[in-house]
Order: C-alpha cells, then sequence, then structure tokens
C-alpha cells in the first residue's frame, strides 16, 4: 500500500514537472515570436518614415544582434531571485516593445533625433531579450537536472517562435492590424507569458501581488491600445500630414492615406504623395499624351501601375483604345474605383469597359504574358527600395520592349530632373543600355516640383498624331518646350541600374537626403 503511494506521489511529481516544462516552452514560443515581430516593426516603421529599406533592416538585425548578447553577458550578474527577475525582463519588454512603433511615430513627429530613438529601442529590446533565454535556461534547469535536453528544447522553441513571428507578420498582422495594433498585441502576448509565469510560480516570486498587479494593468493597457489603434492611427496621421486625413487603409502590401484641404484632394502611398487633384492633371497629360502623340497605332495600351485610375483616364480619351491596367494591390485599385471621392476625380475609369485590370506583380506579368501592345505606360511609384527597384532596371526595360508592338512607345515616371538628377538620369541611361531610342522630358508639376519623364522605343521616335484638344494643360505650343533642359538639370558619370547592382536606390537616397 505505502509503495503504490510512493508511486503515485512520484507519477504527480513528474506530472507536475512535466506540466510546468510545456508552460515554459509555450512561454519561449510567445516570447521568441514577440521579439522578431518588434525587430520587423522597428525597421518596417524606419523604413517608412526614414526610407532606405536596406539601411534599416541591416541596422535593426546588426543592433539585435548586438544586444542580444549584451543581454546574455549580462545575465551572469544576476545571482538571486531568478523568478523576480524574469518576470521583470517580461514586463518589461512586453511595455517596450508594445509601445515601440507609437514611439517612434511621436519621435518622428516631435524630436529631430529620430534615429537616436530608433536605436535606443533596438538596443533596449535586445538586450532584454537577451537576457530571456539565459534566465529561462537556469529556471528550467532548477527543477531538471539534464542540461543537454534543457538547451536543445529552449532553443528549439525559441527558433520557432521567430519563424512563426517572421511569417506571422507580413502575412497577416500588418496587413490585417497594421503596425500599432500589430505592436499591441505582440506586447499583450508577452505580458500574458510573463502573467502565466507570475501566477504559476507565484510562490517562487517576492512580493508576487506586485508583479500579479503589474502584469495585469499593462495587459489591461495593452488590449485598450490595440482596440484603440485606429483612433490613435487617425492621431497619428493628424500629424505626419498636413491637411485633414479623410481615408486611411493598410492593405497587404501599402498603406493608402487620403487628404483633403478644401477642394485639394490628396492621395499617399507609404507617406509619399502619388496625386493631388490641383494640378494631377498636369502629370498625367504629360505622362499619356506625349507618347500616344509618338506611337505609331494607339490600339492597345499597358499600364504597369497607375492603381489610381488617373492615366487610364486620360487614355480612355482615345475612342478606339482598349487598356489593360496590371497593379500589385487589389486593395489600391478596388478603393479608387468604389470610392465616390476618388471615383469622381479619375471619372469612373477603373469601371469602364474597355479596361481590364489584373492584380499581379508588372514584372511578373512581363515574363509570363505573350501580348503585345502600342503603347505601355509605366507608372510606377519612385524607386526607393529593392522591391520597386527591381521594376527600373535594364532586365525590366528589355521585358517592355519585348512587349511592344512595331512603332510601339514606352514611357516611364523617373522622379525629378531637378532635385534628383542622377536618379533621373540613370532611369534614361538604363533604357538606353537595352538599344532603345529615348527622348527624355519634364514639366513643373507644383505638387511635385520639376518632374521628368523618359519616352522610349525599338525604333526612331518621331511625333506622328496631334495632342487632344480637350487637355487642361498640355498643348501642341507646349509640348516641344518640355524636352529642354536647363544646365542645372543635367547630370553626368551615372551608371547603368542592373539588376544586380541596384545603383539606383543610391542615386534616389542621396537625392532624399540632400532636400530633407
Amino acid at each position: 500500500m505505502q509503495e503504490n503511494t510512493q508511486k503515485e506521489a512520484k507519477a504527480d511529481i513528474k506530472e507536475t514537472v512535466r506540466s510546468e516544462y510545456r508552460l515554459l516552452m509555450l512561454t519561449t514560443l510567445l516570447i521568441s515570436g514577440c521579439s522578431m515581430v518588434y525587430e520587423l516593426i522597428i525597421s518596417a516603421v524606419s523604413s517608412y518614415l526614414v526610407g532606405d529599406s536596406t539601411l534599416q533592416y541591416s541596422v535593426t538585425i546588426g543592433l539585435y544582434m548586438f544586444a542580444l548578447g549584451i543581454g546574455s553577458f549580462l545575465s551572469k550578474y544576476i545571482k538571486k531571485d531568478l523568478w523576480g527577475a524574469f518576470a521583470k525582463v517580461e514586463i518589461l519588454i512586453g511595455v517596450t516593445g508594445g509601445t515601440c512603433s507609437l514611439t517612434l511615430f511621436l519621435s518622428n513627429l516631435y524630436l529631430e533625433s529620430y534615429v537616436l530613438v530608433m536605436y535606443a529601442e533596438i538596443l533596449a529590446i535586445g538586450t532584454l531579450a537577451g537576457l530571456e533565454i539565459p534566465l529561462l535556461t537556469r529556471l528550467i534547469e532548477e527543477d531538471r537536472q539534464e542540461l543537454r535536453l534543457t538547451l536543445s528544447s529552449i532553443f528549439s522553441f525559441d527558433y520557432i517562435g521567430g519563424l512563426v513571428g517572421s511569417v506571422a507578420f507580413p502575412m497577416i498582422l500588418l496587413p490585417h492590424l497594421g503596425y500599432f495594433a500589430t505592436c499591441f498585441l505582440s506586447g499583450a502576448l508577452n505580458l500574458t507569458a510573463a502573467a502565466l509565469i507570475i501566477f504559476k510560480y507565484q510562490k517562487k516570486l517576492k512580493h508576487s501581488s506586485v508583479y500579479k498587479i503589474a502584469a495585469a494593468f499593462l495587459l489591461g493597457c495593452m488590449l485598450c491600445g490595440m482596440f484603440g489603434s485606429e483612433n490613435i492611427g487617425q492621431l497619428i496621421e493628424g500629424g505626419l500630414y498636413r491637411d485633414r486625413v479623410i481615408l486611411s487603409e493598410q492593405t497587404a502590401y501599402q498603406k493608402i492615406v487620403v487628404t483633403k484641404h478644401k477642394d485639394d484632394l490628396r492621395l499617399y502611398i507609404d507617406g509619399n504623395v502619388q496625386f493631388s487633384t490641383s494640378d494631377e492633371y498636369r502629370y498625367h497629360e504629360a505622362l499619356v499624351h506625349v507618347p500616344m502623340s509618338y506611337a505609331e497605332n494607339r490600339d492597345s495600351v499597358l499600364v504597369l501601375g497607375g492603381g489610381d485610375g488617373m492615366a487610364a483616364r486620360e487614355l480612355l480619351k482615345y475612342p478606339e483604345t482598349r487598356i489593360t491596367l496590371v497593379d500589385l494591390d487589389p486593395g489600391m485599385t478596388e478603393l479608387c474605383s468604389t470610392d465616390p471621392v476618388i471615383a469622381k476625380v479619375n471619372c469612373g475609369s477603373l469601371s469602364d469597359e474597355r479596361l481590364t485590370v489584373i492584380n499581379d506583380d508588372a514584372y511578373k506579368y512581363l515574363e509570363e504574358s505573350d501580348e503585345r501592345f502600342d503603347v505601355i505606360i509605366v507608372d510606377l511609384p519612385d524607386p526607393n527600395n529593392e522591391a520597386l527597384n527591381k521594376l527600373y532596371t535594364n532586365v525590366f526595360y528589355r521585358l517592355c520592349a519585348a512587349h511592344l508592338n512595331e512603332g510601339g512607345v514606352m514611357n516611364v515616371q523617373s522622379t525629378s530632373p531637378y532635385y534628383a538628377k542622377k536618379a533621373y538620369w540613370c532611369i534614361g541611361k538604363t533604357m538606353e543600355s537595352e538599344g532603345l531610342s529615348v527622348r527624355s522630358y519634364h514639366l513643373e508639376v507644383p505638387a511635385f516640383g520639376d518632374w521628368g519623364f523618359h519616352m522610349a522605343s525599338v525604333s526612331e521616335l518621331r511625333k506622328k498624331h496631334p495632342v487632344p484638344e480637350d487637355t487642361r494643360y498640355l498643348s501642341e505650343e507646349n509640348i516641344e518646350a518640355m524636352f529642354i533642359f536647363g544646365k542645372d538639370e543635367k547630370s553626368e558619370s551615372i551608371e547603368v541600374n542592373h539588376l544586380t547592382k541596384p545603383v539606383l536606390i543610391q542615386y534616389y537616397n542621396e537625392a532624399v537626403k540632400d532636400w530633407e
């Protein structure tokens, strides 16, 4: 009888150990996933606010790894009250990480030293994360005297958590929740992990009631922040944009914001203005009608980008023209075809029966499609990251040229020849490197400044048609003046933008820094 009781007691102890072990492994999974999300959020927000995504992600990863080492090193000095130390670390990282996006946006609005705040956040989160695993290892080792199993289990769950966080962030969290709600949710999960530890091991904690109150209160704050993230976002955006924000939407690919001041409507993608209704007609008339006047035929037109429908609006002025519009983001084309304010500006072009919308990557579409066109309009955002840079390379222009009919013309929006002259002429030189005949032109668009385009064809470019009469800016008289550049708008010693050597990003980022 006594022997059976002893066996049962041992079985109960083993089950308790297993239960505690599973809880600690779950905690490891949660904290690792959250730490990865914090790292990605800081990189993404900094790319959004400052630009140069390669630099932001590289700096974040490097500093974070360095801070992990610092945290791991500092853990050896924690010799007493390991449970209390671990609970404090979890609470601190939950609060610091959970508010990191809000802190970054506020620092961008009100402080001059945004980069210092960014670095401080990375170092703080990385150091705390570096403390977690050594402390957790020692806690498990107190109950399980098998270092081999402890280390293998902890690192396995740590790496799995990192994978879950890195996949969930771009595919689920950011598209559906946005920066603020994602941050608050991750902070809430971190604090949940802290609460589980605190309540489960309260007997091993000094002042456990204080930890309980702190974890519960902060967890409540994170949940309130998550559910109120939309209001927080509106307040922040009110400071980021000079005009009143009337629409804000995070799609799977980008942040779309529409502002309004009196009669001026502006659309922003990831913080960069795409058009202003006060002068967008200048840009879109130059983008569309100049190449249309040089093309041999105008029956079929491909628009790459242009999800706002403004280029399509101008193309629909040609009765014989049928349009294929390829835009990556279905959220963009859906918004601009259904929102009554924007649809009024683009004259409902995206719903016209002569237009076919394809939501696909422009590069992928050109690789897979066999269709040829009389005119190709490339109306893409500026090349401020690697994904967009691919659409300004020699290989991309080679693909475009392969889809032109005989006598066909392509036209590319190419940033500013005044504010970003190296970037502008790099695009033209890259097109020429593919054996294309190129003509460059520009005009003044008040919302953008001096803005330029590069028109190209396999054959020699000659004007063949007059521009339409129902334009607000463009005319036969001023069109030729657009091909003349001042001395201060030209640049030499420019390299070709290759797919394997993306010099255009460097030129563009240098221009942004010069004009900040």
